[in-house]
């Protein structure tokens, strides 16, 4: 009998850790390289948005380094969210209504109290408004990650109810990006990307589980999306949605399931490459006085405060009203302070908030800093307290 790969799942939640930290460090060596005195930190700006490669359309200008990344290698990363999302509802942790019912409560009230935060501290300010989904994600990767890094003080029930939370959250937050921002349809680039969709749809249904012609027809999806104005990474999700899987309750990953082959292909590439590849685009941040006076402007605090404080009341308010309701009960073994601690690692936003963050304010570079500023204050504050929670109330147990 051939060897059954293990569950990408599984091993999602125990080397993450690996992923995160490499993130961690592309995080602060883009921070050092934007800080590098004298005309040295120009190096770092001039890299990442030098001209490379053909013009694909005008609304973007010429392609650089950065959208590459952003706009290109992104879409996979997105492919790999899809993937996740499709196998969970289908043959996961959120395949029937009473396993799903909580994590979408919770997801559901952990971004919306973000934004009424972020929109409470910005009222009125001019030119903020479309920054009210910035702190509403939440980064799987990072937050799995410290998980991860505590070991046996985390329970397993608590890691896979954290990923069915970021994974419903990842959900809202590809939504958000199709609907707000999104600008200047094609409407004919849009029709063709419907048609690629529906023959995508048409081998699936056609019973085809070679990997090659879905993968084309993704990069073609990719790049009508660039051109229809609908965000080029929302092609990832939608072409996830039609690649076959294979169900088989009790043992995932069947080694002839499409979609187990293909999560396990990019996921690598995804954790060490692509995720700290954006996090070094995305997260130079010129420091010093006049960064350390902006983090208490409008837009930076409130996206950090909608990342500490908003995630954190939502995720674990909704949890306990849920389960005093009798709606839904918390996962099992897992105590109120752990509850807590989870809902605290939700405030790390870091890659989706940075990604939203640039998409939020595209033509003032300004308030996009600001908006970085915001994201690594909230996720960095976030990440230390759940970190911190977790390991002090690690070993206290659920009441029976």
């Amino acid at each position: 009998m051939g060897h059954r790969p293990e569950s990408a799942l599984r091993d999602f939640l125990t080397s993450e850790a690996g992923g995160a930290v490499l993130l961690m460090a592309a995080a602060v060596a883009a921070m050092v390289a934007a800080n590098l005195p004298g005309s040295a930190n120009h190096v770092y700006h001039d890299i990442i948005h030098a001209p490379i490669g053909p013009l694909l359309t005008s609304a973007l200008g010429p392609m650089t380094v950065h959208l590459w990344i952003n706009d290109g290698l992104m879409a996979i990363f997105f492919l790999l969210v899809g993937l996740e999302i499709k196998r969970e509802m289908v043959d996961g942790g959120l395949s029937t209504w009473e396993r799903r019912r909580l994590p979408f409560i919770a997801a559901g009230a952990g971004m919306a109290a973000p934004a009424i935060v972020y929109v409470a501290v910005t009222w009125g300010r001019t030119g903020l408004a479309s920054g009210w989904a910035v702190p509403a994600a939440t980064d799987i990767a990072f937050a799995i990650g410290v998980l991860a890094l505590l070991g046996k003080r985390a329970p397993a029930s608590l890691k896979l109810f954290l990923t069915a939370v970021a994974i419903v959250d990842d959900m809202g937050a590809v939504a958000i990006i199709a609907l707000f921002y999104s600008h200047g349809i094609d409407v004919v680039a849009l029709g063709g990307a419907l048609i690629v969709l529906l023959v995508l749809f048409g081998l699936n249904r056609a019973g085809v589980r070679m990997l090659l012609p879905y993968l084309i027809g993704f990069a073609l999806l990719w790049y009508l999306m660039l051109l229809s104005g609908v965000h080029a990474t929302v092609a990832g999700v939608l072409a996830a949605m039609m690649i076959p899987v294979r169900v088989t309750p009790g043992a995932p990953d069947a080694a002839d399931s499409p979609l187990h082959r293909l999560e396990h292909a990019i996921h690598p590439w995804c954790a060490y490459l692509i995720v700290p590849l954006f996090g070094f685009a995305n997260a130079g941040l010129a420091l010093g006085g006049e960064a350390t006076r902006a983090l208490f402007a409008p837009l930076p605090m409130g996206i950090a405060l909608g990342l500490f404080l908003g995630k954190q009341v939502g995720v674990f308010g909704s949890i306990w009203l849920a389960e005093k309701l009798g709606v839904a009960e918390r996962p099992g073994a897992a105590s109120w302070p752990q509850i807590y601690g989870m809902a605290l690692l939700c405030g790390i936003g870091f890659t989706m908030s940075l990604f939203i963050g640039a998409l939020a304010f595209p033509r003032d570079p300004l308030l996009v800093e600001e908006a970085k500023l915001g994201v690594l204050a909230g996720s960095l504050l976030s990440a230390m307290l759940g970190y911190a929670v977790l390991r002090w109330m690690g070993g206290q147990r659920a009441p029976r």
